[in-house]
C-alpha cells in the first residue's frame, strides 16, 4: 500500500515541497521548531539555493535591466519562481536585493510594471505576476501601494484614458488596452490568463490594505471570472477558436501559461472557495486525482529554467501540493 499524499509530501527528500506541506497544509505555527527547520532547508538546500546561486550581485539573473527576457531565465521570471517555492525576502539579503532590483529597473512611476521599462510594455499578467510574486515574497516597499493602485485602476478604467490619447499621463496602451483585462495578445479581448494572475496578487495583498478602489477591482475581476462557468475555461479566446487546452494541464512552476487551478487558487484566495459558481471547476480538480491521491506535471518547463520539477506525465510532488492546498482552502 502506497502512503498517502501529505505523508508523500512529508518526505525529507524534497525539502522545498516538505516545508510548503508544513506550513500550507499542516497549518504548523509559524514558530514551531519542525517548520523552521523545514524552512531552512528549503532554503539551503532545495531549489531556492539553486535559484539563488544563479543570481548576478548586483540583483539580477541573465542580463541587467527589466528583467523580462530572456524567458524563463530572467529576473522576473526568477522571482516569480521563487515566490512559488515559498522563498522569503527576510532569510536572505540577496533575495531582498532582487526584489528591490526590479522595483527599480521595471516599475514606472505610476506604478506599471514592464517589459521594457517604459509604460507601453506593460501587460496584466506581466503586471500580476510580479505584484504578487513580491507579496508573496515578504518584501516590503512603499511602490508596491502604486503598483496595486495602477492595477486596480486598469482592471474597472478608473482614471485610466483610452489608448489613443497620447497625451494622457495614465493611459492604456498596445499591450494592457482597456479595462477588464483587455490585452492586444488576446485580439483585444478580456484575458483570463491576465485577469488570474491579477486576482491572485489581490489575494495576497493584506485586507487592511485594501483601498475602495482595490475592492472595486476584486468585484469587477470575480464577475468577470464567473462570467462563465470557470471549469469551461469558456472566456475569450482571441485569435483562437476555442479556448487553450492548457487550461486543463495543470503544472509547475505557472507563468503566464495559466491552468484552472491557478483561477480556482485565486478565487478560493478572495472567499469564494464555497460559491457554486465554482464547484465544477473544483469537481474537474478532484477528478485529476489518481488511486494514489496524487496529480501529474501535465504542464512544465523542463529545460528552460533553472531547475526542473519531474517527469511530464507523472505523478508530481509541487502539483499535487498546488491542488491539496487549494481544495483545502475551499473548504474554510
Amino acid at each position: 500500500m502506497s502512503m498517502g499524499p501529505v505523508d508523500w509530501l512529508l518526505e525529507p527528500d524534497s525539502p522545498g515541497v516538505r516545508y510548503l506541506a508544513l506550513r500550507d497544509l499542516l497549518k504548523m505555527p509559524p514558530d514551531a521548531p519542525e517548520l523552521l527547520e523545514a524552512r531552512s532547508a528549503a532554503h539551503t538546500r532545495g531549489p531556492i539555493a539553486a535559484v539563488l546561486a544563479q543570481m548576478h550581485p548586483d540583483g539580477y539573473w541573465s542580463e541587467p535591466g527589466p528583467g523580462y527576457l530572456p524567458k524563463y531565465y530572467s529576473t522576473v521570471w526568477s522571482l516569480v519562481l521563487l515566490s512559488q517555492l515559498g522563498a522569503a525576502a527576510a532569510l536572505d539579503e540577496r533575495l531582498q536585493r532582487a526584489c528591490a532590483y526590479i522595483l527599480d529597473q521595471s516599475l514606472t512611476s505610476n506604478g506599471q510594471f514592464t517589459a521594457s521599462g517604459t509604460p507601453s510594455s506593460t501587460a496584466d499578467c506581466l503586471q500580476g505576476n510580479l505584484c504578487e510574486a513580491l507579496v508573496s515574497l515578504g518584501y516590503e516597499d512603499p511602490r508596491l501601494e502604486g503598483a496595486f493602485e495602477w492595477m486596480a485602476r486598469s482592471v474597472t478604467g478608473e482614471g485610466v484614458a483610452p489608448n489613443t490619447e497620447k497625451g494622457a499621463e495614465i493611459r492604456y496602451y498596445a499591450g494592457q488596452c482597456g479595462p477588464t483585462f483587455a490585452c492586444g495578445s488576446n485580439n483585444k479581448l478580456p484575458c483570463a490568463w491576465g485577469a488570474a494572475k491579477v486576482m491572485l496578487a489581490f489575494a495576497r495583498w493584506p485586507w487592511e490594505r485594501r483601498t475602495a478602489l482595490i475592492e472595486g477591482a476584486i468585484q469587477h475581476g470575480v464577475e468577470f471570472l464567473f462570467s462563465v462557468d470557470p471549469a469551461t475555461a469558456a472566456w475569450p479566446s482571441g485569435f483562437a477558436p476555442k479556448p487553450s487546452g492548457n487550461w486543463w494541464k495543470f503544472g509547475f512552476p505557472v507563468f503566464y501559461v495559466t491552468d484552472l487551478l491557478q483561477v480556482v487558487e485565486a478565487l478560493v484566495g478572495l472567499g469564494y472557495g464555497r460559491d457554486p459558481r465554482l464547484a465544477n471547476a473544483l469537481d474537474l480538480i478532484r477528478q485529476k486525482q489518481d488511486l494514489d491521491g496524487r496529480w501529474a506535471l501535465e504542464y512544465d518547463y523542463a529545460g528552460k529554467t533553472w531547475v526542473d520539477f519531474g517527469s511530464r506525465k507523472q505523478p508530481n510532488k509541487w502539483v499535487t501540493l498546488r491542488a491539496l492546498h487549494v481544495l483545502k482552502e475551499a473548504e474554510k
